[in-house]
């Protein structure tokens, strides 16, 4: 699409390349792709600045049904090629999507420095907690005891907790929602694009062929208001099917408790209000889950700061006229062309 077209008004076709899309029939994969291609209008997104950076898996191949620029790299290193990209023009969109195989197993190590960083890009982890392209083997988020190629007799691995894991390493801005969350998702896509900075959104999707109703409880309408808490800023930690119940500090003040408002003295006014600002909260919220606890979805933590490509073009900018050249692809040439040794002072 030429830079002339863009004074129209853009939808989600403009974002839709012309390539059969190709998920097993029902993959949770196809509602997030849709969520997107209708959420990028509204944020004023353009396809001549956006990039999409995949690694190795099913969500992987996101970039073909993106009508933006896109690369499909190798498994476990999109973080790396985002980097390099954001770095050398700060000005592109870049939206990072990878699954909780492709960027916890082998790219765990590319995602907690990227993280770290602060890079300003959108990192998007589909989390079916399996490995769907290589026939259902247990990922880093299997649950204990789930039978599956690699693991006959049950997975004694502990899973990771793509949000546990994201605060862990340093990121600002953590967030959780659903492939089938319809309404919600758009909204979380907007909030991570807004935030400067890094940007972790975990996605619950299913997988229809090798671990399908891994979210049922979550996702059921007859048991989802029981299993899943949406947590708001400044808005109380209530859930429930009669929004009954919610979260308080347990008595001995470390840790959290489910409480029953109207039962024992608890009133609405107990049930702790959700603060995205604070990472103790944030922490404790992104571990929760069955079967004592609800799954929380929403903005978990936000606090922005300076993000890294921000400060390597603050720091050149900045730098001597020994460290920084106007015309940087010749000087980079003269090096490559000088032989085969030279002398750094």
């Amino acid at each position: 699409m030429s830079v002339a077209t863009m004074s129209k008004p853009l939808s989600d076709k403009d974002f839709a390349s012309d390539q059969e899309v190709r998920w097993c029939p029902g993959c949770g994969d196809y509602a997030i792709l849709k969520a997107l291609q209708r959420t990028l209008p509204a944020l004023g997104a353009e396809p001549h600045k956006t990039v999409f950076v995949s690694g190795i898996g099913c969500s992987s191949r996101f970039p073909y049904y993106m009508a933006t620029y896109g690369f499909h790299t190798i498994h476990g290193r999109a973080p790396a090629i985002a980097t390099g990209l954001k770095i050398v023009n700060p000005e592109l969109d870049v939206w990072l999507i990878t699954g909780d195989g492709d960027g916890l197993s082998i790219g765990g190590n590319h995602l907690m420095h990227v993280l770290r960083r602060n890079l300003d890009i959108q990192i998007l982890l589909f989390n079916n907690q399996v490995y769907g392209l290589t026939k259902g083997q247990y990922s880093p988020t299997t649950p204990v005891g789930q039978r599956t190629p690699s693991s006959p007799m049950g997975s004694v691995d502990a899973p990771v907790r793509p949000c546990t894991f994201a605060l862990g390493a340093g990121a600002r801005f953590v967030a959780r929602s659903g492939d089938t969350l319809l309404k919600h998702l758009p909204g979380i896509f907007r909030r991570a694009h807004e935030h400067r900075g890094a940007s972790f959104v975990e996605i619950l999707q299913n997988c229809i062929v090798y671990n399908d109703g891994a979210f049922a409880a979550m996702t059921s309408k007859q048991t989802a208001a029981d299993n899943v808490l949406f947590a708001e800023h400044g808005k109380p930690l209530i859930f429930g099917r009669d929004r009954d119940r919610g979260l308080v500090l347990r008595p001995d003040g470390f840790g959290l408790a489910v409480a029953t408002i109207g039962e024992g003295g608890v009133g609405e006014d107990d049930i702790l209000k959700h603060d995205e600002t604070n990472p103790m909260l944030a922490t404790a919220l992104a571990a929760l889950g069955p079967p004592d606890f609800p799954t929380v979805m929403g903005v978990l933590y936000c606090v922005p700061g300076e993000s890294f490509d921000r400060a390597v073009h603050a720091q050149i900018a900045g730098a001597g006229p020994s460290l920084r050249t106007d015309d940087p692809v010749s000087d980079v040439l003269a090096v490559l062309r000088d032989g085969d040794v030279w002398d750094v002072e």
